[in-house]
């Protein structure tokens, strides 16, 4: 078949700008593919179109994807419109090529040929290993914080040798690195980054495997194009080389994971690089209405930074976007689980609706809601608020608190954070307290000073629960447990961890639980610790529906991207919260946000709601904040707004309503202008604490936003 002269019939499925991607001829090209637009059906209609046409081989191509589920899509799909035999054809992660790559070459990788590769949990054991025959102080070093390091190295394609160190503390890192190089090379493994890196060295330095690969592999196709990072963006110049052509398929309006190195500027490079004549925009939409679309556009158009396309479909108007404001966010919580009931009895199925929103620890909430309705739920790509591993932690230092024989609470912090205890430690005291009939804790008190290998860490560990406990008198629950968290060193232990400001939001929010917990439920509870903890381990009980069934899908934005649901509820769409505190410092932090706003309107196809709360407990307090800036983004026409009345009515509401008798009202009102002498003019966006212990966040015109103590911040009204 002449490839200038494709069977209409193979392309019956296909829109115009779908053909012309799938039947373009021997050039590079950059697929701009929007939400819902077809893409894997673009590049697996490019594939068997190029096979079909005897313009490559089956084996003379190469497809990269991001998920060896993709990979296995695409193979199914391929199988599905040709009479072949997928089996060895060039298909998979960028991991799994290049572990192909080095299979086949591995002496000349400096490989064994029986290497092994290590996960990501057995590759921080050997960390551990290598930190323990240097001496390293785990504490001073965390584990996980060295294994961030030496990944985020290798994702920059920098070795050891190769990295500038430039105080003790990153001498030190790069110290373990090297030591782990060396015992990696030494036991025939390879983590998940050397993997990359090293077959990225094989193309650059072996010049006749390099002109191997780029005169086999004339066609190289990628998908999610715009998650590239920096180094797999390197080794696809190298494995293209000047006469192979490449077929990238990306959305640099939802690049949201520059926090994995992602480098949405890879799309430009591209251009550049591989001199690409036109961008391909799929924008026809098959899977949200118009009115979705629109909003979806309107607030991604606000992005300087982008290669620019409108999203449309032929499927009609639908519903208006509904915005619901609360009073507090669990107002919000409640008008969420009221909807979902109204929808599931006019015959939505559960599954089909999902929540999400933007950090972990606002799942609390809606979870408490939902389970309080007795709804099935389940929390995708997670585990429910109550099940996670820093909340379990924290729950567990009360229960021993509470309960001394509690040996399970006992075995779970005894050395988390770690002090020292090893397992030949704990083996000996449950010897003991075995022969004994008494608990862990009640050996432990006896045993500390007379077992030779528990010397160490135990008796501190009796200390500390002894200190915590002696700080409880004249406390409530929430600082009952803001105590723990933070005596107990688990705030200072995640911290220090990558991706640990999630976990110690958890926390935070386990604080806010405890406060909503009294303020709720239990106001004339004689045991409200006791009380609490019966309440943790019901909300932790059997709600979470089992896989397949019919139940509510909650999920952040992150987990939501690929995904898509005929309801959709996104929730906490506050200043600070969405789009994030951190992100406002810099342009480039609040354009990432907006993307990823625009990955979550788009995965509804029939409905969508937005929500926000005035105020919101957070840490155990009431924090006060504004509508997100992306509400502002969406046009009127839109728009139905639910349950709101004149904003500065709703926050004179709460304010008059927030008091508590023994603390002094402060004076500052949101949207009101002020005037710092560092920082300039602003506008207060959001308060948390009283007027003895008052954080005030503030929007200034050329610094930013900031929060600033009022203690110690000169500030004045304007």
């Amino acid at each position: 078949m002449n490839a200038s002269l494709p069977n209409q019939n193979q392309f019956k499925d296909l829109n115009e700008k779908q053909v012309e991607a799938v039947t373009l001829q021997n050039e590079s090209a950059l697929i701009l593919a929007g939400a819902g637009s077809g893409k894997t059906k673009v590049l697996t209609s490019r594939i068997a179109w190029l096979i079909q046409t005897n313009v490559v081989s089956p084996f003379g191509l190469i497809a990269v994807t991001f998920t060896n589920k993709a990979a296995k899509e695409m193979l199914q799909r391929i199988t599905m419109q040709l009479p072949i035999n997928t089996r060895g054809m060039w298909v998979g992660t960028f991991h799994g090529l290049c572990n192909r790559f080095l299979k086949t070459h591995a002496r000349d990788a400096g490989l064994p040929e029986t290497f092994q590769i290590l996960d990501s949990q057995d590759q921080l054991s050997l960390i551990k290993r290598t930190m323990k025959v240097m001496n390293v102080d785990t504490e001073t070093y965390a584990p996980k914080q060295v294994q961030h390091y030496i990944n985020g190295c290798k994702d920059e394609g920098l070795r050891a040798a190769h990295v500038d160190s430039y105080d003790t503390h990153s001498k030190k890192l790069n110290e373990v690195y090297l030591e782990y190089e060396k015992q990696c090379q030494k036991e025939g493994l390879v983590d998940f980054g050397e993997l990359l890196l090293r077959c990225y060295e094989l193309f650059e330095k072996n010049i006749a495997i390099r002109q191997h690969y780029q005169d086999r592999f004339k066609h190289i196709l990628i998908d999610e194009f715009q998650d590239t990072s920096e180094l797999q963006y390197k080794w696809l110049k190298l494995l293209a080389g000047n006469s192979s052509f490449v077929f990238a398929v990306g959305d640099d309006d939802q690049s949201i994971y520059s926090f994995r190195g992602a480098r949405v500027g890879n799309m430009k490079d591209l251009e550049r690089d591989f001199h690409v004549k036109q961008i391909i925009k799929l924008e026809q939409n098959y899977r949200s209405k118009s009115n979705i679309l629109n909003t979806a556009n309107a607030i991604i158009d606000h992005n300087k930074n982008r290669l620019g396309k409108n999203l449309w479909t032929s499927a009609g108007e639908g519903d208006p976007i509904r915005i619901y404001t609360g009073h507090t966010d669990i107002d919000e919580a409640k008008f969420i689980v009221d909807e979902i009931k109204m929808l599931h009895r006019e015959g939505v199925s559960l599954n089909h609706i999902a929540i999400l929103y933007r950090s972990n620890a606002q799942s609390r909430v809606l979870e408490h809601n939902i389970f309080s309705s007795n709804l099935p739920y389940r929390v995708y790509g997670g585990l429910r608020f109550f099940e996670r591993a820093e909340i379990k932690h924290a729950i567990a230092y009360l229960r021993l608190i509470t309960n001394k024989n509690d040996d399970s609470a006992f075995l779970r912090i005894v050395n988390f954070p770690t002090r020292g205890i090893g397992s030949r430690s704990l083996e000996d005291l449950q010897d003991i307290s075995r022969r004994d009939s008494c608990s862990l804790w009640d050996t432990a008190m006896k045993s500390s000073d007379q077992t030779p290998t528990i010397k160490k860490g135990l008796p501190y560990f009796i200390h500390l629960i002894k200190h915590i406990e002696s700080g409880f008198e004249g406390l409530t629950l929430p600082q009952v447990i803001d105590l723990i968290i933070n005596e107990s060193g688990l705030k200072d232990h995640y911290t220090n961890e990558k991706d640990g400001l999630d976990r110690v939001s958890n926390l935070n929010e386990l604080v806010s639980a405890a406060a909503t917990f009294l303020n709720n439920d239990n106001n004339e509870s004689t045991n409200p610790l006791g009380d609490f903890l019966n309440y943790s381990s019901l909300e932790s009980g059997d709600m979470q529906a089992s896989e397949g069934s019919d139940a509510i899908q909650l999920m952040t934005i992150h987990s939501s991207k690929g995904l898509e649901f005929d309801v959709v509820f996104i929730s906490g769409l506050e200043e600070g919260l969405c789009p994030h505190e951190q992100s406002l410092f810099e342009s480039k932090g609040l354009e990432e946000e907006r993307r990823l706003m625009y990955v979550a309107v788009t995965r509804a196809r029939s409905k969508l709601y937005l929500s926000y709360a005035l105020s919101r407990m957070l840490h155990g307090q009431t924090r006060y904040g504004m509508p997100s800036r992306f509400l502002e983004e969406i046009p009127e026409s839109l728009v139905k707004n639910i349950n709101t009345t004149n904003f500065k009515n709703n926050i004179d509401q709460i304010e008059e309503n927030y008091s508590q008798p023994t603390q002094q009202k402060h004076t500052w009102r949101i949207g009101e202008s002020v005037m710092h002498e560092k920082f300039g003019q602003g506008t207060v966006l959001g308060y948390e604490g009283n007027a003895d212990d008052l954080r005030i966040q503030i929007k200034f015109t050329k610094a930013g936003t900031k929060w600033l103590a009022m203690e110690y911040a000169k500030l004045f009204k304007h």
